[in-house]
């Protein structure tokens, strides 16, 4: 015994309690979950059978039934315009913040600080926020679309089905900005200001610099957002509970709230998990993505 303590505080035994505490808590509360969840995509599951893990097996008849109901090629094709909308627009923005903020100007870090309110917020709250923002009566958004002689009359932007996925797209750029432009300001940090220089004295132009040097440069940190990106708005809810609850008629009905609908409203636990499951297919695959961009950095 003397023996196996000395190797767990001074010897092999430590680094494997040291990786086999945290992947045992990664399995319990990660993997199991996830099992479960894959194998009550091929099971029936309703209110009565939740609680036992025998269940009928159907095989891939959720599967199926899911990608021939009428409803799921809107879904589908509002989850693709949610997150590429989402992503882009919060990359773009962020991008943009973070190029203004690399000028070392005076109060600089005080504003960029208040950028991140955003990030720190519950989504819920800034559903609210925005639940106010966008309200066609008395929303700041239609007033300041009016006052800039952008449009006449107000837009119901919550319960226009032309409009109702968009508002959420606005909601969530906002709430992911800052998130975007932190991680794309510490890549800038990570450009040595040396090959400016050099590119300035050899005649490159703003524009030159920025295509020759920044992008090729931020390679990596950009592709590390896009894959959290596409991680983090496949997994918004909040927003859509907050807003416009899926609808009109499923206008802004997305994958992951269809889940969570069909699961704890229509009570039909197993296509729930079918769509679950879906998701996690192109989560692993933004995870993959952002492991090969973030491989080669240096760490030290």
């Amino acid at each position: 015994m003397k023996r196996v303590f000395s190797s767990i505080t001074d010897g092999r035994g430590f680094d494997l309690v040291l990786v086999g505490v945290p992947f045992t808590f990664l399995l319990a509360l990660s993997g199991l979950p996830l099992l479960y969840n894959i194998l009550m995509s091929f099971q029936e599951v309703d209110m009565f059978s939740l609680g036992s893990v025998i269940r009928p097996f159907v095989g891939f008849r959720n599967y199926l039934d899911l990608f021939t109901q009428p409803e799921t090629v809107s879904i589908l094709k509002n989850t693709i315009v949610f997150v590429v909308g989402s992503i882009t627009g919060q990359f773009l923005v962020g991008f943009a913040l973070a190029l203004f903020f690399w000028i070392n100007f005076p109060g600089a870090s005080w504003l960029r600080g208040l950028f991140l309110v955003s990030w720190v917020m519950p989504g819920l709250v800034v559903g609210a926020i925005w639940n106010w923002i966008l309200s066609g009566d008395f929303g700041v958004l239609n007033f300041l679309l009016q006052q800039t002689g952008l449009m006449s009359s107000n837009i119901f932007w919550r319960s226009d089905p032309n409009f109702s996925l968009w508002a959420v797209i606005l909601a969530n750029i906002w709430l992911g900005t800052s998130f975007n432009m932190i991680l794309l300001a510490t890549g800038l940090s990570a450009i040595p200001a040396d090959l400016y220089e050099a590119a300035e004295m050899d005649g490159a132009n703003a524009w030159q610099r920025f295509w020759t040097i920044t992008l090729p440069m931020m390679r990596s940190t950009i592709g590390a957002i896009i894959a959290l990106g596409l991680i983090f708005t496949l997994q918004q809810f909040d927003l859509f509970a907050a807003i416009t609850d899926g609808g009109p008629n499923n206008s802004s009905n997305v994958a992951q709230y269809w889940a969570w609908d069909l699961s704890f409203r229509q009570y039909d636990f197993g296509k729930g998990a079918t769509i679950s499951v879906i998701m996690t297919v192109f989560v692993m695959f933004a995870a993959t993505v952002y492991v090969r961009s973030t491989r080669h950095e240096v760490r030290g």
